[in-house]
């Protein structure tokens, strides 16, 4: 399993902590974050270290579920996603990348859906992620 490059579970990362981990992929960290907040501007942000061994995460959620995860990583993040069967549905038949579908496919499916970790490293990356966050928020 992979590890948050945050692992002490009593030093919550803040923004410039956060910037010098990631280098320029914090850029993008803001931008989706700014993306999440402008489709739905009640998201409430945190940071989360649910399983100490793991680190610390963050994640941005509506009232009754995350919409989506950032797991920090050195020099970049990953943005992760559970989908249930409805928004499943609807990914397959949308747009989104190749790549991103087959990985959802692949996906274990449980009861709350699927899992899907998305690696960030360039503004590209991005595009398919702002579906997803679209498809999560119409779900």
């Amino acid at each position: 399993m992979e590890v948050s490059i945050f692992t002490d579970k009593n030093l919550k990362p803040g923004p410039v902590v956060l910037q010098k981990a990631l280098g320029s992929t914090y850029e993008l960290w803001m931008q989706l974050e700014e993306y999440i907040l402008s489709k739905y501007p009640l998201a409430v942000k945190e940071w989360s270290c649910p399983v100490p061994k793991y680190g610390w995460n963050y994640r941005m959620k509506d009232n009754k579920r995350v919409i989506m995860y950032f797991l920090p990583r050195r020099g970049f993040f990953k943005a992760a996603f559970v989908f249930g069967e409805k928004a499943y549905d609807e990914i397959m038949s949308s747009s989104v990348g190749k790549k991103i579908k087959d990985d959802l496919k692949a996906a274990r499916p449980y009861a709350e859906g699927r899992g899907i970790r998305i690696e960030v490293n360039k503004k590209p990356d991005l595009k398919d992620i702002y579906k997803l966050v679209d498809i999560k928020l119409s779900n």
